[in-house]
């Protein structure tokens, strides 16, 4: 298998990736929860975040990786919090963005080993990672990815499912979720409800690839 791409600046793109042989990463509820608060410690400050969803064996993110200088502007200190990179001796430059999501995945594998006793990798490698270029392709891939519960059978409405980014869209509560720009792309919450109400044209997710940024 050939190597792939480096995740690039200023680029969208949609990251997955599932467990080994198809194996459950999320056991409990708790497991979710964590990934998550990895997913902000080790990736957030990389990434401006537009649509997720775990599921037992697998997960999706859309996203936009910033630019060189706004990750530069900003680094994690050891709790967690963002403090100047100015602040930082030259050695303690922020990873790369591929290597970023990389740790959030080593971090979360090694807790997972920990809990439950077992050893070895725990996710596919590398991560999957699919360049965004398209608007429509976007649209699409939205949908997609908050309808995936149900579309594995893990539950009746994907609307239910409390482990995605819909709920957060919907809601007004803070969120880490740029829960704004995803309904100025779909033309407000009554256009992106709407939407949601079928499953996309998995073609468009498979062949779209036009010059334009959503």
């Amino acid at each position: 298998m050939s190597k792939p791409e480096p995740l690039h600046y200023d680029t969208f793109y949609h990251i997955y990736n599932r467990g080994n042989n198809g194996e459950t990463i999320f056991r409990a509820k708790e497991n979710y929860h964590y990934f998550l608060q990895l997913y902000t410690k080790h990736f957030h400050p990389y990434a401006n975040t537009y649509v997720y969803s775990l599921l037992p064996n697998h997960f999706h993110f859309g996203v936009r990786i910033k630019t060189k200088e706004e990750i530069e502007a900003a680094h994690l200190d050891p709790k967690g919090f963002l403090k100047p990179l100015g602040s930082l001796p030259p050695s303690k430059s922020p990873p790369t963005p591929s290597q970023a999501f990389s740790n959030l995945c080593n971090a979360y594998a090694k807790a997972v080993n920990k809990v439950y006793g077992r050893s070895g990798s725990l996710l596919e490698q590398p991560f999957g990672r699919i360049p965004i270029t398209s608007a429509v392709y976007f649209y699409n891939l939205i949908i997609y990815i908050h309808r995936n519960p149900q579309h594995h059978g893990l539950i009746d409405d994907f609307r239910n499912w409390p482990y995605s980014s819909f709920q957060a869209i919907l809601a007004d509560k803070p969120t880490r979720v740029c829960r704004t720009a995803v309904l100025d792309w779909f033309g407000g919450l009554t256009p992106f409800v709407e939407a949601h109400q079928s499953d996309p044209d998995m073609a468009d997710l498979k062949t779209l690839r036009v010059s334009e940024n959503p």
